[in-house]
């Protein structure tokens, strides 16, 4: 798992105006934006994953959490949960990005995470200001 974090603790703009909002309201808008930043990285995983018979791009898929602090948590995630037959399980992922004794790695999942943290994080913004003057206008 990429243990990195995109930092938007700078943005003193959206903070003020995330303080006007309701806390449901500021959730919202939150988990709107880390979805839209993971989009971007889904996208580009998906790009460079290896195509044999498409199920490994299929499973490639945006997840929301709430993190323990109340904040919104989006990553992505290849599913991988039950049996080797499943159309959603892409076990061999791991193999795919990690390579094995038997075959190289292909990685694909730290390189679009590479290549496009700055697209993520400019979604992001976007989406946060987006979500934010919706939620103002009403």
């Amino acid at each position: 798992m990429i243990d990195t974090k995109l930092d938007f603790s700078g943005l003193l703009d959206i903070s003020k105006e995330l303080e006007v909002l309701s806390k449901a309201e500021s959730r919202n808008v939150l988990r709107q934006a880390t979805r839209a930043a993971a989009t971007v990285f889904r996208d580009e995983a998906r790009e460079l994953a290896p195509e044999d018979t498409g199920k490994l791009k299929r499973n490639i898929v945006v997840i929301n959490q709430r993190a323990s602090d109340g904040g919104a948590v989006a990553g992505v995630h290849v599913r991988s949960a039950g049996k080797a037959e499943n159309r959603n399980n892409s076990f061999y992922w791991r193999f795919v990005e990690l390579g094995t004794s038997q075959m190289p790695a292909v990685p694909f999942i730290r390189p679009a995470f590479d290549a496009r943290q700055d697209d993520a994080a400019a979604a992001a913004f976007a989406k946060a200001n987006e979500a934010i003057d919706k939620v103002l206008s009403k």
